[in-house]
């Protein structure tokens, strides 16, 4: 599976997911302000969202063609985050396959996903990826964090293997909006998303450090400007 293209592999994401808590799905998501468009579609697919946690939400706003990809995947972990949020089983598909070798003739109407396009170095060609799923009235909705400010030097400072892991590049707005545009899709927009907020990923030898970092976050969430400099994530939205 390893290319030149990936900046990530599955002993990253072995490490990764070991440290992470599987719980209830947050009542509001960043991207809750796209959720009244997006909530028109009825076909949902998440690229790269194991365990899930986006994925329920959508099923829990109606959604009940749910799709989950991942070349990381766990199905027993993905069924009991459904049990533990009251879904029926079975209510999320899992693909178990890598991205760039999924081909699929079943197109959506939702095509999501979050944190996933900055551990690939070819931005356009993931993207483009994304495009090709889309139904005829499907809509785009792709979420990457913000490393290019406060948070970008938090984790320089504290968790370089983890900034090390990130393609900077495309979480530079102008890039993003010349990528997209080459698409031709309508509505489209980049904008920085979420109030401001820094944070560390949930690794057991930081437990500490992340109490104050978290500090830090809501000190700096009561300065809200979108920016550069203190917004945790980017946002694409178009739609076909």
């Amino acid at each position: 599976m390893q290319s030149d293209n990936y900046i990530t592999d599955k002993e990253h994401w072995d490490k990764y997911w070991s440290d992470f808590q599987y719980d209830k799905i947050p009542g509001k998501m960043v991207f809750a302000p796209f959720m009244s468009r997006l909530s028109s579609g009825n076909s949902f697919i998440e690229i790269g969202g194991f365990p899930g946690i986006h994925a329920a939400y959508f099923c829990k706003h109606g959604f009940r063609d749910v799709t989950l990809l991942d070349f990381y995947m766990n199905r027993d972990i993905v069924r009991n985050f459904e049990h533990i949020n009251n879904l029926p089983p079975n209510s999320i598909q899992c693909f178990h396959t890598d991205f760039f070798a999924f081909s699929s003739e079943k197109k959506y109407d939702v095509v999501f996903s979050s944190g996933f396009i900055e551990h690939f170095e070819d931005t356009t060609d993931v993207i483009r990826r994304h495009v090709e799923l889309l139904s005829e009235q499907g809509q785009l909705l792709i979420i990457i964090p913000n490393f290019l400010g406060l948070n970008g030097k938090i984790q320089q400072r504290f968790d370089r293997e983890n900034l090390e892991a990130h393609n900077l590049r495309c979480m530079d707005i102008d890039y993003l909006k010349q990528i997209m545009r080459s698409f031709g899709l309508k509505d489209l927009s980049v904008d920085y998303l979420g109030k401001p907020m820094v944070w560390l990923e949930p690794k057991l030898e930081q437990k500490k450090l992340r109490k104050w970092i978290k500090m830090l976050s809501y000190l700096i969430k009561l300065i809200p400007v979108k920016s550069k400099l203190l917004s945790p994530f980017i946002a694409i939205y178009a739609r076909k």
